[in-house]
C-alpha cells in the first residue's frame, strides 16, 4: 500500500526531501504547497503527478494524505503546525529549527499532548554516517565522554527566495537556524542537560555589502558557544562560514578517561572546489589513551543516496525511520518535539549570551 505525503514549502530542502521520499518503496507525492512559481516550477519536474495546493488549508482538505513534510522558511513553521492541529493532524515532520520566537514556545509545549499525531523534528546531521557512528560509540570507546568539541567550516548561508535567512527575526538567528543542529547533538551523545551557554560570535565578513531596502544583513556568520551540562561534562562549537573550500565540514570529538573517538565530514559534493581534487571521504577514528595506534574507519556514503541530497545520505535514513513511524512499525519518533525545543532553547542562549557578553542559565 502506498503512503502518501503532503509537503509544505518544496524550495532546495523540500526538494530534497522530494528525492529522498522516492528512493524508498511504496511511497509517493500527492500534493505539495509552495507559494513561490519558480520553487514549484522545479517541484513539477520532480514529481510531476502531484497536485499543487495554493494554501496549506486546501493541501489538507486532499482526501489521501497519510503524512506531511514541513520544509518551509523557518518563521512558518509554528503557524503552519497550528493550522494543522486545528485542522487535520496527521503524522508530521517539521523541519528544524522547530520555532523561532520565544514566545511561542508555550504553544510548541502544548503540541506534545495535544496534537493528536506523532511529530518528528528533523535533524539530519544525527543520520549521517560517521556521526551516528560517533554517537552509536562515544560511551564505549571514551568510557563516557566528558568533553565533546564540533567544529564546523563552511559555506555562507545560500540565497533562499527573498533572502529571507539574512536576518534574524526570519531565522531565530545563526545559532538557532544553523546550529540547532549540533546542540542536538551535544545532549545525544552527552546524555546530558544543558545548565549554562556561554558564546562570543559575530559577523565579520559575510553578507555586509548587502541591502535589503534600507537594512543590511544581521545574522552572524562566526564565533564559539560553550555549554556546561548538568552530569558535569562540558561542550564547545565553532563555527565559522566563511570557510569555503575546508577539507571537512565537519569534526567532532569526544573524549573521556579511557579514550578519544572523532569523526570528520566532508562538506557537499556540489560545493567542493574542483581544483583541490577529488573531495576526501567522511572517516571515523579511534584512539584509545594507550593505543598501538589509531584505527582510522572510512564511511563512504552510498552515491545515489548523495545525489539526493546535500547531507551525507543523512536525509535519506530519516525519513526511512519516519516511513516506519507512519506505518505503525515504530512507537515514538526519534526526535522529539522536546528534543527540537530544547536545541532551539539553546540556540536561543547562545545568541543572548553572544549579544550580552555574558553567560546564560537555562
Amino acid at each position: 500500500m502506498t503512503t502518501r505525503y503532503g509537503l509544505i514549502g518544496a524550495g532546495m530542502m523540500g526538494r530534497e526531501h522530494i528525492k529522498n521520499i522516492a528512493l524508498l518503496p511504496d511511497t509517493d507525492i500527492a500534493v505539495y504547497f509552495e507559494p513561490d512559481d519558480g520553487m514549484a516550477a522545479q517541484t513539477h519536474a520532480l514529481v510531476p503527478n502531484a497536485q499543487r495546493a495554493k494554501t496549506v488549508q486546501a493541501l489538507l482538505a486532499h482526501a489521501d494524505l497519510d503524512c506531511l513534510v514541513i520544509a518551509s522558511p523557518n518563521f512558518c513553521h509554528v503557524d503552519q503546525l497550528r493550522e494543522i492541529a486545528e485542522t487535520r493532524p496527521l503524522p508530521t515532520l517539521v523541519e528544524k529549527p522547530l520555532l523561532t520566537h520565544s514566545a511561542d514556545i508555550p504553544f510548541v509545549e502544548t503540541l506534545s499532548t495535544g496534537f493528536g499525531a506523532p511529530i518528528w523534528v528533523a535533524m539530519e546531521y544525527r543520520y549521517m554516517p560517521p556521526i551516528a557512528a560517533l554517537c552509536e560509540r562515544a560511551d564505549a570507546v571514551t568510557g563516557g565522554v566528558q568533553l565533546l568539541s564540533i567544529r564546523e567550516h563552511r559555506f555562507p548561508f545560500l540565497e533562499k527566495v527573498g533572502d529571507w535567512n539574512r536576518f534574524n527575526r526570519y531565522t531565530g538567528g545563526t545559532f538557532v537556524e544553523k546550529c540547532c543542529h549540533f546542540f542536538d547533538l551535544m545532549r545525544l551523545v552527552l546524555r546530558a542537560e544543558p545548565v549554562r551557554v556561554m558564546a562570543s560570535a559575530s559577523q565579520a565578513v559575510n553578507h555586509l555589502d548587502e541591502r535589503y531596502g534600507n537594512e543590511a544583513p544581521d545574522i552572524i556568520d562566526h564565533g564559539y558557544v560553550i555549554v556546561d551540562f548538568d552530569s558535569g561534562s562540558r561542550a564547545m562549537l565553532e563555527l565559522c562560514m566563511f570557510a569555503e573550500g575546508a577539507k571537512y565540514q565537519e569534526e567532532i570529538s569526544a573524549v573521556g578517561r579511557q579514550g578519544k573517538l572523532e569523526c570528520q565530514v566532508p562538506g557537499p559534493g556540489r560545493f567542493w572546489p574542483a581544483h583541490l581534487g577529488p573531495a576526501p571521504l567522511p572517516r571515523v577514528i579511534e584512539s584509545p589513551r594507550h593505543p598501538a595506534g589509531p584505527v582510522v574507519t572510512e564511511t563512504p556514503v552510498d552515491p545515489s543516496l548523495l545525489a539526493a541530497g546535500d547531507h551525507n545520505g543523512s536525509t535519506f535514513y530519516q525519513h526511512r525511520g519516519f516511513l516506519e513511524l507512519v506505518r505503525g512499525e515504530r512507537a515514538q519518533p526519534a526526535v522529539s518535539l522536546a528534543d527540537g525545543l530544547m536545541a532551539v532553547r539553546m540556540g536561543m542562549a547562545a545568541q543572548e549570551s553572544a549579544a550580552a557578553g555574558l553567560a546564560v542559565s537555562l
